[in-house]
């Protein structure tokens, strides 16, 4: 770990993946862990820029590694095509997340709302759409045996969309900005 140069957390449905990167900027040796999970391995590379390729569960990424003068180097974490930044930005339009602490138990459980599928903890949950008065409500039961739902309704403002909200026990559970 003496050529750590890079620390990433990636926020995905499937929870939030550490990616770690080091660089040997003599040698060219590149290590790529995801999760505490070694990925790649390359020693004694000749060329020290340029791109590494690699999955973060189902989701393609790269590291791109460009020369910012002299033998200092820039290292910036792609994935699927996006640059962290852009994928911040999208997941806050095409996801909601929510970490309630239930009995003493951490749950993330992510809204998908392009396909509607609901996570919990990393696994995709069975789901029970219903239509009600002012909305729809997707139940679903936690892996403790709670039942739940998430409820959208108009917002009534075209800008603002549907508001998606998380209900455990009949208590409303704030959302959760990663």
């Amino acid at each position: 770990m003496a050529d750590l140069v890079a620390v990433w957390d990636v926020a995905l449905s499937d929870g939030v993946h550490k990616v770690e990167f080091e660089h040997g900027t003599t040698s060219g040796m590149r290590i790529i862990r995801v999760d505490n999970k070694e990925v790649l391995h390359r020693n004694w590379m000749f060329k020290l820029v340029g791109r590494e390729h690699f999955k973060i569960g189902a989701f393609k990424a790269s590291i791109n590694i460009d020369a910012s003068g002299g033998f200092s180097y820039e290292y910036t974490l792609e994935v699927n095509g996006k640059t962290l930044k852009e994928l911040r930005e999208q997941r806050s339009k095409t996801a909601k997340v929510w970490l309630p602490v239930i009995e003493g138990y951490e749950f993330r459980i992510v809204l998908e709302k392009d396909s509607m599928d609901v996570w919990c903890n990393g696994q995709v949950l069975e789901t029970a759409g219903e239509f009600v008065d002012d909305g729809t409500e997707t139940h679903f039961t936690l892996p403790n045996g709670l039942a739940c739902y998430i409820k959208a309704v108009s917002s009534g403002k075209k800008k603002e969309g549907i508001i998606h909200s998380l209900v455990i026990n009949d208590n409303e559970i704030p959302e959760t900005l990663e």
